[in-house]
């Protein structure tokens, strides 16, 4: 028979191990945000906590120059400062495990837990990420007038955004392809980010046709996007959204994953007696920062149903 449980209570049960809570969380958060997909992961294991400040090298540029027959060559002493990455933002979450659940209950919420926190944490976390690199973008990859060479490829500005449409919305993406292209962005490893009524232009577009997509089977029939110009397809809720001129439109996110960089680390995890209950409080703090470390290697089209 189970304890009863006072009006507004829950049945809660499971192991607290900080470390196994520590590295599920963010095994869990890695797997399903998407801003850990679009970019560079590669400091997260540097950060201790709160307030770190992560020290990236950056590739210095080279000058190429005309070479004669027993010239003598102009030597240079390449250097490239620094880029910090501010780990300045955090997130908590902190729950009330229940003695007499814990010891009545067969089951173990640990998994349902982590996912759940994992979860929210994404949503939270891809908003603040998908809005925040926006001004950071390079002025060549946004606008009406977008392109570094061309200066004249329409990926929508604020007062006249895009309006994507089934017949056209293949091409707005190839153009978004086409303004990192002329930024020298690499092919491999690009993505677009998208929400959800765009993937739904898309599968009633001609990219059912699956030779479009690289993809050996189409879209209308796995329920996956797949690759589109050499990007990889991704659908997001949190991206930023707007009232612009009466319509509600998007900043849809293309880019290489080089350009934005993102570091996350469960850096607190532990389990106190709570004062106004037979119990254990549960809670733990993610830490994370972001940045963008070239701005030419993404491109923002705004666009409206």
């Amino acid at each position: 028979m189970a304890f009863p449980v006072s009006g507004g209570g829950a049945n809660y049960t499971g192991n607290f191990i900080p470390e196994i809570w520590s590295s599920k969380l963010i095994a869990n958060f890695y797997d399903a945000t998407v801003c850990a997909a679009i970019s560079n992961t590669d400091y997260s294991g540097e950060i201790t906590g709160f307030g770190d400040k992560v020290n990236i090298r950056t590739t210095p540029e080279l000058t190429i120059r005309d070479y004669q027959k027993g010239m003598q060559l102009q030597v240079e002493r390449p250097d490239k400062p620094k880029l910090t990455l501010n780990i300045d933002q955090g997130d908590y979450f902190a729950a009330v495990e229940d003695d007499v659940d814990r010891i009545q209950a067969d089951v173990n919420l640990m998994d349902a837990w982590t996912r759940d926190a994992s979860e929210k944490m994404k949503i939270k976390i891809d908003a603040k990420v998908l809005t925040g690199i926006l001004p950071s973008i390079s002025a060549l990859n946004t606008g009406a007038a977008a392109g570094r060479i061309s200066g004249n490829i329409n990926l929508g500005a604020t007062g006249s955004p895009v309006q994507l449409t089934k017949t056209n919305v293949i091409d707005y993406i190839v153009d978004a392809g086409a303004v990192l292209d002329e930024a020298n962005a690499p092919e491999s490893d690009r993505f677009i980010v998208i929400p959800a009524w765009v993937a739904a232009m898309i599968k009633k577009s001609d990219v059912k046709d699956a030779s479009l997509t690289g993809d050996s089977q189409t879209p209308l029939r796995n329920g996956r996007l797949g690759t589109i110009d050499r990007f990889t397809v991704y659908v997001s809720h949190n991206l930023n959204r707007v009232v612009d001129s009466g319509n509600q439109c998007f900043s849809l996110l293309a880019g290489h994953k080089m350009g934005l960089t993102f570091a996350t680390q469960m850096t607190n995890m532990e389990s106190i007696r709570a004062e106004s209950t037979f119990g254990s409080i549960v809670r733990g703090l993610q830490v994370y920062g972001y940045a963008v470390v070239k701005p030419e290697a993404l491109a923002r089209l705004y666009a409206r149903q």
